[in-house]
């Protein structure tokens, strides 16, 4: 999503980084009603191998009752001659009882080969409609994707941000112990998050302080070719992580850092800005 093509000779790979990125979940369920308002303004920067290969941004509004994101991003540096692209995500739901519920998901890619757009309507937690243009071709070796597959799950954006239950400090442990499912229009998958440790983070502009990084496994479910060797990777791969921070005035975690290993280096994403901002509670007008 921030960065849909980061290497050359590694496309594929590394757009499911930036879906992953995306991906990262999850939505607690239980959570005790909560006005709670707040923004991000943030950008980040992708690496291979410490070398810049992409850059992103991120805005997320979140009101007491609805939320928006949206996020774009593309390659930068020496790798823009070689594979350059572009993408944009966005999402848009409602609060419901405190827990962030999406009604409308859209996704944009272009490259120097093709472009692509993604668009999905949710309600309740169940795909009521979707569609890629132009539309993939059929291929019979990939996994279908069946009703059952489209409930009970979240976009990538939406999933992006967690949600932590309870009174006290979000940045915890318990934070990182979930896991649930994602639908993306092409692949459902699912993404598990364990607590790893805790640390300190530093944007260059923004945010400095702690962050919970949680360990994140990734399980394909339908929609996906078995044999392709990057579906085989990353459902083997145990060391990638994401560092998780807080939107200020909220119970919403979102990523500050995510790391892959790749055969080619570690990948990573990091916020270089990180501007979060809490607003009052709306107020009911009285007669």
């Amino acid at each position: 999503m921030i960065s849909p093509t980061l290497a050359p000779g590694n496309a594929r790979a590394l757009r499911m980084f930036g879906g992953l990125c995306a991906g990262v979940l999850l939505l607690l369920a239980g959570v005790p009603p909560a006005a709670a308002q707040g923004r991000l303004d943030a950008q980040y920067e992708a690496t291979l191998s410490g070398i810049p290969v992409g850059k992103g941004a991120w805005t997320i509004d979140i009101a007491d009752d609805s939320f928006s994101a949206s996020a774009s991003g593309g390659t930068s540096g020496l790798l823009k001659a070689f594979a350059g692209g572009s993408g944009t995500g966005a999402a848009q739901g409602r609060v419901v009882n405190g827990a962030l519920v999406s009604t409308n998901y859209s996704a944009t890619t272009t490259t120097s080969k093709k472009s692509e757009a993604i668009r999905i309507v949710m309600s309740n937690g169940n795909v009521k409609e979707y569609a890629i243009e132009p539309e993939p071709p059929v291929d019979p070796d990939r996994l279908p994707i069946t009703d059952a597959h489209r409930r009970g799950v979240y976009d990538p954006m939406t999933g992006s941000m967690l949600r932590v239950p309870g009174s006290g400090d979000p940045l915890s442990p318990e934070a990182c112990r979930t896991g649930a499912a994602i639908f993306d229009g092409r692949m459902r998958y699912d993404l598990k998050l364990d607590f790893k440790r805790m640390e300190t983070v530093k944007a260059e502009k923004g945010y400095q302080g702690p962050a919970v990084v949680c360990a994140v496994y990734f399980t394909p479910v339908a929609g996906y070719i078995p044999d392709r060797p990057v579906i085989k990777y990353l459902a083997a791969e145990r060391n990638i992580e994401i560092a998780f921070v807080p939107i200020a005035g909220t119970r919403i975690l979102v990523p500050f850092r995510m790391i892959i290993p790749t055969p080619f280096g570690t990948a990573m994403l990091e916020a270089t800005q990180f501007i979060t901002t809490a607003s009052p509670p709306r107020v009911a007008k009285t007669q």
